[in-house]
């Protein structure tokens, strides 16, 4: 079975990714208001995932009650953990570009910085040492990569919680169908600055899919720690949860808004979050 796992994940992970991709060869350039809008509908999916169906799974694994301190914990370990990470990174880039100093918010206000692309141009251009260009990359792509490995969890925790049953259930199936359109607006929000910075669109469009790999590992990760027990489950369920509060809370949304300073993003939200209570229990 998780071979299947694997399979179904890579479709909803470098899939969304590659169709965010293919999206963006056909908008303009500055396409932020439109990735600020998807992000937020996005975001809205994401936490009706993680509150109507994640964390009530988590409390109630395979029909069992677990402690709800210990699924406090779970979401509380999975939120500093991914913010730790994120953190670092950020500790570590944002020198590099010149206009990122107190005056400046602390999270993206455009598709470049939503990628950290904007550290990989200012090596391209010259204004950093060349020596720089690699590390830049591998910060664009760690970046990428932090918030596609909880997602893969959240597939993997899911299909773990009926690894008796077969694939065609809705728990699985729904988590990797939520997540595939999640990752569309991700995927755009990749491609575009690459596009832009005149990289040829079939390139640009297979790079954003492989960023989508990360994904896969996170639902092997899942999966193994959920198929272990009821405990296990609930704990593997938690830590997703609180990861992609993280990422929504923590990224998105404040991305989205400052995207575009509108109160359209709270509005698609809300849309998102409607959307997701359909999915779960239509």
């Amino acid at each position: 079975m998780i071979w299947s796992v694997i399979g179904i994940t890579a479709l909803a992970g470098m899939g969304g990714t590659g169709m965010g991709g293919l999206l963006s060869c056909l908008f303009r350039k500055d396409s932020s208001k439109t990735v600020s809008l998807l992000l937020s509908f996005a975001a809205g999916v994401m936490t009706s995932v993680v509150c109507f169906d994640l964390l009530t799974e988590a409390l109630h694994p395979n029909e069992m009650s677990t402690d709800v301190g210990l699924v406090v914990t779970g979401v509380l370990v999975g939120y500093v953990v991914i913010a730790l990470l994120n953190a670092w990174i950020d500790r570590n880039t944002n020198h590099e570009v010149a206009h990122i100093d107190e005056n400046h918010p602390r999270t993206a206000d455009s598709l470049e910085e939503l990628t950290h692309a904007n550290h990989l141009q200012e090596h391209r251009e010259g204004r950093q040492p060349r020596s720089g260009l690699f590390l830049a990359g591998l910060v664009m792509a760690a970046a990428i990569a932090l918030h596609n490995v909880p997602e893969g969890m959240v597939i993997g925790a899911s299909f773990a919680r009926t690894a008796q049953e077969t694939l065609l259930n809705r728990g699985g199936l729904t988590m990797a169908i939520v997540i595939g359109l999640h990752n569309i607006p991700e995927g755009m929000a990749v491609a575009v600055p690459l596009i832009s910075g005149g990289m040829p669109k079939f390139r640009s469009v297979a790079v954003t899919a492989l960023t989508g790999f990360p994904t896969i590992l996170g639902a092997f990760f899942g999966f193994t720690v959920g198929a272990m027990g009821p405990t296990a489950l609930a704990l593997s369920l938690s830590f997703a949860s609180g990861a992609m509060l993280y990422v929504v809370f923590g990224e998105l949304l404040p991305e989205s808004i400052l995207m575009w300073r509108s109160k359209l993003p709270a509005t698609a939200t809300i849309i998102g979050m409607l959307t997701g209570l359909v999915i779960i229990y239509m």
